[in-house]
């Protein structure tokens, strides 16, 4: 079975545990989802969801977010990781996006261009806003496309593109989300049995499936 083949296989499994897909992070609008995005970076989905509501009260536009300033927005977001830095990056891409118009707008190169937002910010943008086609590849995607042996999973540009060539275009924003949603219920990181899970159990090879489920051996102490 080549690649192409068990993505298509992998891709029918999806469909079925995942007909219907929401989007994980609340938001109101682009740029208020642009705003969870980059708040969501070493930090949990769901702590993300408590802290956006009071924030977006108080900031639902860039104007407004620039007139918190990044002490006051810091005081709304200190539970998530990273905290001081996201202030100032948020107030700082505010700031960019009223020079550049206003207006969060589906264009790749503008979305990179502000403060705190890398590509996969910028993807997920791209997809869950404005519906273009894009793969976004965080540590759930990149760890399952190995262990499916979809990509070789040494980098994120790489994981994206081999999953771009695997999965049909118009594919891409529904199965991004879907293998989030299944690495969260079915395949996690530690402690995971391969050979029980829906899809590693064929899709993984025999090899990767030795290698994980091999208790490492600690080094001794001296």
């Amino acid at each position: 079975m080549n690649r192409k083949e068990k993505a298509a296989l992998i891709g029918e499994i999806l469909d079925d545990l995942y007909p219907e897909i929401p989007i994980p992070l609340d938001h109101r609008d682009p740029y208020t989802l642009l705003v969870a995005v980059a708040l969501s970076a070493q930090t949990t989905d769901k702590k993300v969801n408590q802290v956006t509501p009071a924030l977006f009260d108080a900031a639902p536009t860039p104007e407004k977010m620039v007139e918190l300033g990044p002490d006051r927005i810091l005081e709304y977001i200190r539970e998530v990781g990273l905290a001081p830095s996201k202030a100032r990056n948020l107030w700082t891409a505010a700031n960019q996006i009223i020079d550049a118009g206003g207006e969060i707008v589906p264009d790749w190169e503008f979305l990179e261009s502000l403060a705190g937002v890398g590509h996969k910010t910028a993807s997920v943008v791209m997809s869950q806003a404005f519906d273009v086609p894009a793969f976004p590849v965080d540590t759930h995607i990149q760890r399952l496309a190995a262990r499916w042996g979809l990509s070789n999973g040494t980098t994120v540009e790489r994981t994206e593109r081999d999953l771009k060539a695997v999965f049909p275009r118009e594919t891409w924003n529904d199965r991004h989300l879907q293998i989030i949603f299944f690495g969260r219920e079915y395949c996690p990181a530690l402690r995971h049995d391969l050979t029980a899970c829906p899809i590693c159990s064929w899709a993984a090879t025999k090899k990767r499936i030795r290698e994980e489920m091999t208790p490492k051996s600690r080094p001794q102490r001296r």
